[in-house]
Parts: C-alpha cells; structure tokens; sequence
C-alpha cells in the first residue's frame, strides 16, 4: 500500500494529523494508497518554509534557477511511462490519454524556458 504523507523542508514528512484518505482504483475500485491529511500545525509549518524558501529562490541566479527547471524536465521526460501509469490508475484514463495529459505539462514547461526572469 502506497503511503502519501507531506514535503515539508526540502523532505517527506509522514503526517501527523492521524487522519488520511484512500486512493481508489477507479479501473476496479481497489484502495491504491493512503493519503495522510494535514493538520493546522502542519499547513502552517508548510507555508512557513515555503516563504523562507521563495526568498532564497528569488535571489537566485536565473541561470541556476534555469538547470532546475531543465532538470525537472528532464525527469518528467525520463519518467514518462511511470507517470503515465500512476495517472491513469488514480483517475481511470487510458496510458494513452494519460501520456498526453502529462505531454502537455511538458509543452507548459517547455513554454516556461522562454519567458524572461524577473
């Protein structure tokens, strides 16, 4: 059983709310994983290390902030097949439509890289 807990820090963190939610198969209906829900505490350390974290990020030089992303991209790329089959068993699409929605996450990256840095 897949455990989906939060990334909080630069790491995964397992949740400690105790409460969480299936992931259903819609294909057969089977509960494909746990998804561990957030408790105030939680969010709120979240969304304090996001702000500390854009701060750093928006001092960054483009170029470093550029390889990042490129990297994203490359990962995606890479990952495909995997992507596609997680997708299509947690919202009961075909590999094929999955593979195009994940395309178009691709083209919106690829749309990124020519937009100049603020």
């Amino acid at each position: 059983m897949i455990q989906y807990g939060h990334f909080i820090g630069g790491k995964a963190v397992a949740g400690k709310s105790g409460c969480n939610v299936e992931v259903f198969q819609p294909m057969d209906g089977a509960v494909r994983a746990h998804v561990a829900l957030a408790s105030a505490d939680e969010v709120r350390t979240a969304v304090a290390n996001a702000k500390v974290a854009q701060v750093a990020w928006v001092v960054t030089n483009p170029q470093r902030r550029a390889r990042v992303m490129m990297r994203f991209y490359e990962l995606i790329v890479k990952n495909m097949d995997e992507l596609a089959d997680i997708l299509a068993r947690q919202h009961g699409k075909t590999i094929t439509d999955a593979k195009g929605d994940i395309q178009r996450g691709i083209e919106v990256l690829e749309f990124s890289f020519g937009v100049p840095p603020t």
